[in-house]
């Protein structure tokens, strides 16, 4: 794993020289420890001379004495720097070798050149792994960037008239001292819906994310963007489900065997759920010594797991290793809010990144189970679509009845996880519609609590765009499938990249860890895809096919206990340890006169929270998330 950066432009536009490009590597140490390269160039073209600087830092994992990077072909006129996996180079190396390409060093981002000279720009489809590479053809003045299918690796950039900049990180964008730092409002205005900032956009104006299985090719100052994958959902006639069975299980056997060649140490974290039990079973079925597990647990009973991860280390005789998290606000909300570069409000990446830290000192790599959830309906909301397409079947008067009387009788839970809170949370949307209703069991702040938060200023700019744009969007592109199959293509295209992975990359690179997900292999995301939803959520059982695949590998405990999620109690946090912490941010007079936010509706939500009147522990989180960013990136120069 490592990080990638580096800029091409017109000379007439915009100059740089060497030690830019090496400011904007250094900043990417942390994803890639072992080694720094650095490729810096003239050109000419038909508009003038022009430069391209390559930059590239190596967490080395294949080929430990080889692999340096930047990387070229035979002849020097095709340079590549790479980040990810490429997990069927051998089969590649072995074509190409055939086809008469010489290979220098024993890495699969060698593949990727030759590849290249073979296939042009469509050498993408040929990958299976994850990555994100920057690639200048020498011959053509071209620099072509490419983003894996599912986001696991991330690539942004900022394009100009006569320049593009990019980085695996914004900080190292920001390395180029004309670079403006500007805030993008509507960026905000989503980000306070989804907890995440929606691909292609940042919360920088001007600079844009590549969004997942999509190229742009640069060449003279002109760019174009082209999708090359997508999650291909649609309507296919339904095998016996013993095909299905037996399909799952030879897919993500193959998948985990394929992640585990590696030249250093490897393990996998195990939560206890179906997921990262079914990883390891398959990783203790295939290694020769025993498979290194890491769980982490918490003091507050309702959100620990260890127990259930314990019976599958036993199970397996894994060299098991476990640890509890209290939190440090002081230690680790800083360097979150340092690391992700955006504001990014999913608060289990504080357990991510304390097991990330943890694994790391034992090895380089670790094996997860992301991405099954997405794939084999596993998260309860799933549970509430399926509910909620036999209220649609009622009569209107029952509709109306439900959703705009029923509920209001249901006491109301202070707490967020309660059966009463989720019961009100579920019939007060059904008024919505499908898609509505969705957005409204995943946002954070809904439409109306969000205008309430606004500045009056903020509340007429946004009161006609409303955040659920972007998930309707995507509902659109698969309109003739079942609403269960439509919500998972949408949550493979925005929840998964955005949130998920974006979380386990970022929170692992920090402590210059691997992460690999066996779920997220193109192949099974294929398959997962053509499954029909009555063999995924079947009879209120969530992942009923993987249930039924792996269950002979799985303790019990495991295939019967509900969905936990890798939650973290911040609702409890922010009345105890952190209730000053959160009260002397939030109320501080200068973010209460920055002028996004009602000073007065920021008060009430702090107060309500922390006098127990009401759990708004996600938005305070959220707000939290902001406004350290802000004081970060915006108000202070980032350090080198």
């Amino acid at each position: 794993m490592c990080g990638i950066c580096g800029l091409a432009g017109l000379e007439g536009a915009s100059r740089f020289d060497e030690d830019l490009v090496r400011r904007m590597t250094d900043v990417l140490a942390h994803r890639g420890p072992d080694d720094a390269g650095v490729y810096l160039r003239s050109f000419r073209g038909p508009r003038g001379e022009g430069r391209i600087g390559l930059g590239h830092r190596r967490l080395s994992i294949i080929d430990l004495a080889g692999g340096h990077q930047p990387l070229a072909n035979e002849d020097d006129s095709v340079w590549v720097v790479f980040n990810g996996e490429i997990y069927n180079f051998p089969e590649l190396r072995q074509r190409l070798e055939a086809s008469g390409h010489v290979f220098r060093t024993r890495c699969d981002t060698e593949t990727l050149v030759h590849l290249y000279e073979d296939l042009g720009t469509q050498c993408v489809r040929e990958l299976r792994g994850m990555f994100a590479f920057a690639l200048w053809d020498s011959n053509t003045r071209t620099l072509l960037l490419a983003r894996d299918r599912l986001g696991q690796k991330p690539l942004s950039y900022l394009r100009e008239p006569d320049r593009i900049l990019f980085a695996s990180e914004i900080k190292s964008i920001l390395q180029a001292p004309d670079v403006p730092r500007r805030l993008r409002l509507e960026s905000l205005h989503d980000y306070l819906t989804y907890q995440y900032v929606p691909h292609p956009r940042t919360m920088f104006e001007g600079i844009m994310k590549l969004s997942p299985g999509h190229l742009l090719t640069w060449r003279d100052g002109e760019i174009s963007i082209e999708e090359y994958w997508r999650p291909p959902f649609r309507r296919t006639r339904p095998k016996p489900p013993a095909e299905y069975v037996d399909e799952v299980r030879h897919l993500l056997t193959e998948a985990t065997r394929m992640r585990l060649m590696s030249d250093v140490p490897l393990g996998a974290f195990l939560s206890g759920g179906i997921d990262s039990s079914i990883v390891v079973a398959l990783m203790a079925r295939q290694m020769s010594e025993p498979v290194k597990t890491f769980s982490i647990g918490f003091e507050e009973a309702r959100y620990d797991e260890l127990n259930y991860a314990r019976q599958v280390a036993e199970r397996y005789a894994t060299d098991h290793h476990e640890f509890i998290v209290r939190p440090n606000a002081v230690e680790v909300i800083p360097e979150l809010v340092w690391h992700y570069d955006e504001p990014f409000a999913d608060s289990s990446a504080i357990p991510t990144y304390y097991v990330a830290r943890e694994t790391r000192r034992h090895v380089t790599v670790a094996l997860t189970g992301d991405a099954g959830d997405e794939g084999f309906a596993g998260y309860p909301r799933y549970k509430a679509v399926m509910a909620s397409r036999l209220f649609d079947m009622l009569p209107a008067f029952g509709r109306r009845f439900l959703a705009e009387d029923l509920w209001k009788w249901i006491p109301v839970s202070v707490e967020s996880k309660t059966l009463r809170r989720r019961a009100r949370r579920f019939f007060e949307a059904m008024c919505l519609s499908p898609q509505a209703r969705y957005m409204r069991w995943c946002c954070i702040f809904d439409d109306a609590r969000k205008l309430d938060l606004y500045s009056p200023e903020m509340r007429a700019r946004f009161e006609s765009l409303p955040s659920s744009r972007i998930f309707e969007a995507e509902y659109a592109q698969v309109p003739n499938l079942d609403f269960l199959a439509r919500t998972l293509f949408v949550d493979y295209r925005r929840y998964l990249p955005d949130d998920l992975n974006t979380k386990v990359d970022v929170a692992s690179m920090i402590h210059s860890l691997e992460c690999r997900a066996p779920f997220l292999d193109h192949k099974v995301v294929e398959f997962a895809a053509t499954v029909p939803s009555e063999f995924k959520l079947r009879r209120n059982v969530s992942k009923y096919l993987l249930k039924r695949a792996f269950g002979d590998l799985l303790p019990r405990d495991i295939t019967r206990r509900g969905k936990m999620g890798f939650g973290v109690p911040i609702a409890e946090w922010f009345r105890g340890d952190l209730k000053n912490y959160i009260r002397d941010i939030l109320l501080d007079p200068a973010t209460l006169a920055r002028g996004y936010f009602d000073p007065a509706n920021v008060r009430h939500l702090v107060s309500e929270h922390t006098e127990g009147r009401f759990d708004h522990g996600y938005r305070l989180w959220a707000l939290l998330m902001f406004e350290l960013w802000h004081r970060r990136f915006l108000d202070a120069v980032p350090r080198p």
